[in-house]
């Protein structure tokens, strides 16, 4: 059937026949509603960044709800939405071919205003305030785990954006996907802040706040992206799931190396965007009470990270087409290595200044990491099909496809593995934290500050931990991609990887 008729429909809002790769085509008919839809899912994957992170800033105002929490069970608090996210980005893959990217969408946009309504609802009323201090934590820790809603919306958004787009265009349009996604997180730490103490006198900010609008500001988004999906996106036929693809791409070494890479990419990024605000209120309690706007509108500057490494993410992907993959991943390991040990240093010598500068680069490193990491999936699967098919005397253009596919596959994986070193992160933290929690229990207001402020260093411990993981996620690459033998050839011998 020729690319330029008319897109036939099984239905309302399915297309049956879809050929990006045609030019007349693209042209005419798909240019348009590729366009229409990855401007829903943008905004839908947004919406679910913002969900996804919420509990991240949440947290800090907890104390002024009435509901105090450890500096342990606060690292739980934002570590819950972490895991969950993580754990159901592969079966959010599946969704999109099971019921079409216009339904799931659709579905996906409603289920965050569970988590949202949750925080609306049950966390500030006083039937949890007149609950002990044990089954407040457990009734939060399961609101803030439904909050990881959100985080599936990354993995359906991309492979439903990535069967609209023709091969050329794939990268620019799944780069502008995942970055509008990653925005909601600078987004929410940014707006959660000044929404939860809005109408509050400015003197009473840090002691009253309305944490029911924390998630109530959301859902007018939810309703009219949900609405917006089922109305204006559409769904493909030729969307097909290929579990057969998953299963080759886990028994390819490569899967789970270029996983590793993502967990040290993109965990920095969703872990640190989680626990940062947290981190720096109890690292740096002294500077947060001189700077209080600082404090209470702002959320320890937490956001700037966030933003800094969403924007940064096309740019990991247009510099690795210039100068590989594999150079910029590397580049950017040895570059997050030297932040982090600044970071050290700013803890030691209680420079907010330089800790905060330190994870600016950090952030970007790791937006920049995600992008070149993503890169080179293609390429290196592309090269693994050019060997099988050489090797084994197969047609090359059918193992080319063969091989695509499991490259697609692998890009949901390494997503999903990626979003685990988040909550590695955060619990690496956690762990650090220990003795500064048992230190500060059962304190509040300036007695909690001194004694966190004794034990500033308590990060120290995990800081270095990062560092020492850098440096073995750069020697990895290296050793994978671009170390050169006798005949002065990469050992992988990828070109462009």
């Amino acid at each position: 059937m020729s690319g330029t008729r008319a897109a036939a429909r099984r239905g309302r809002g399915w297309i049956e026949h879809w050929n990006p790769e045609d030019e007349e085509f693209w042209e005419t008919t798909g240019r348009r509603v590729a366009r229409r839809n990855l401007i829903l899912s943008v905004f839908t994957e947004h919406l679910g960044f913002a969900i996804w992170v919420l509990w991240s800033v949440v947290v800090l105002s907890l104390p002024a709800a009435g509901l105090p929490m450890s500096v342990s069970e606060s690292f739980w608090l934002v570590s819950a939405p972490n895991l969950v996210g993580a754990a159901i980005r592969i079966p959010y893959t599946f969704a999109v071919p099971r019921f079409g990217g216009r339904v799931w969408t659709t579905i996906s946009a409603a289920l965050l205003l569970v988590p949202s309504s949750l925080l609306a609802f049950v966390v500030p009323s006083g039937w949890l305030a007149a609950q002990d201090h044990d089954t407040r934590f457990w009734v939060l820790l399961a609101c803030a785990a439904v909050a990881g809603v959100g985080g599936g919306n990354f993995s359906s958004s991309m492979a439903n954006i990535s069967f609209f787009y023709p091969e050329r265009r794939k990268g620019f349009a799944l780069g502008l996907n995942a970055a509008g996604g990653n925005l909601g997180v600078a987004v929410v730490q940014l707006l959660v802040p000044l929404v939860v103490v809005a109408g509050v006198p400015v003197a009473a900010t840090g002691t009253r706040v309305h944490l029911a609008y924390a998630g109530l500001v959301w859902m007018p988004f939810i309703v009219v992206a949900g609405f917006g999906a089922w109305l204006f996106m559409d769904s493909l036929a030729e969307a097909k799931a290929d579990p057969r693809s998953y299963a080759a791409a886990l028994r390819h070494g490569q899967t789970w190396i270029v996983s590793l890479l993502y967990v040290g990419t993109f965990g920095s990024f969703i872990g640190f965007s989680f626990a940062l605000p947290l981190v720096t209120r109890t690292t740096f309690p002294e500077f947060l009470a001189q700077h209080p706007f600082v404090r209470d509108y702002l959320a320890g500057l937490g956001f700037v990270g966030a933003l800094a490494g969403s924007v940064a993410r096309p740019l990991g992907g247009r510099l690795s087409d210039r100068y590989g993959g594999a150079r910029v991943t590397l580049t950017v390991f040895a570059g997050m290595v030297v932040a982090t040990v600044a970071a050290a240093a700013g803890v030691i010598r209680h420079d907010f200044g330089l800790f905060f500068c330190a994870y600016l680069v950090v952030f970007a490193c790791s937006g920049v990491g995600n992008g070149s990491t993503y890169r080179m999936i293609p390429v290196i699967f592309g090269e693994l099909g050019r060997r099988e098919a050489a090797k084994r005397g197969l047609d090359p253009a059918l193992t080319a496809t063969d091989y695509k596919r499991r490259a697609a596959a692998v890009i949901g994986i390494a997503g999903a593995i990626g979003a685990f070193g988040g909550f590695l992160i955060q619990q690496v933290f956690r762990l650090a934290s220990l003795d500064a929690a048992s230190a500060m229990k059962g304190m509040t207001g300036a007695a909690a500050a001194r004694v966190a402020q004794e034990h500033a260093g308590w990060s120290l411990p995990a800081l270095w931990i990062f560092v020492g993981s850098y440096v073995l996620l750069a020697g990895l690459t290296w050793w994978t991609y671009l170390r050169r033998g006798p005949s002065r050839a990469p050992s992988f011998a990828y070109a462009r990887v």
